[in-house]
């Protein structure tokens, strides 16, 4: 009888110690949590929302224009939530407060204030192995406007869903 009750605390050990690891790989190579830190996606984002960050994607697909990406590379200091907006090879153009893609001018409901360039000399075009990204709150920003173009090495991955405060909880777009 004494035996059975070792064996059973041995399997509920190693139950758990299985399962912790596991999270741990998943929160490190598939899915973790994040916080927004700054103002610059204010519109969509705001400082202390809580978000699931999806960092598979990017190794199976990739990153398409619009994606909310997580920033983490020597671009910056600071790991960076931003809205990708050109993919390489694509010619961005800023007039009159409005961000053009490609020649034509893109429709942004999500942003707030005008897009300068800040000294970005345009029309800019996108190298390869690279994205430009920019926040929703264009004039409190700091993207690819100072920073540069982003390596698609350093994209951590995107954020996909708000998990707080509860009544944003939901998908991102």
């Amino acid at each position: 009888m004494n035996k059975g009750w070792k064996k059973e605390i041995k399997d509920w050990a190693l139950t758990i110690a299985g399962a912790f690891g596991i999270s741990l790989l998943i929160q490190s190579y598939a899915f973790a949590q994040t916080e927004v830190q700054n103002i610059s996606m204010e519109g969509t984002l705001i400082e202390g929302q809580r978000l699931i960050e999806d960092k598979v994607s990017y190794v199976l697909t990739q990153p398409k224009r619009g994606d909310i990406v997580i920033i983490n590379g020597p671009e910056s200091e600071l790991r960076l939530i931003k809205r990708l907006i050109g993919l390489p090879g694509d010619i961005i153009d800023m007039k009159d407060g409005k961000l053009y893609l490609n020649g034509k001018q893109i429709e942004e409901s999500y942003t707030r204030g005008l897009t300068e360039p800040r000294g970005l000399a345009l029309p800019y075009v996108v190298p390869e192995g690279k994205v430009f990204v920019m926040g929703d709150n264009r004039e409190h920003s700091m993207d690819s406007r100072e920073l540069g173009p982003i390596a698609f090495s350093s994209l951590e991955g995107k954020a996909v869903f708000r998990l707080w405060p509860l009544d944003k909880f939901g998908n991102l777009h």
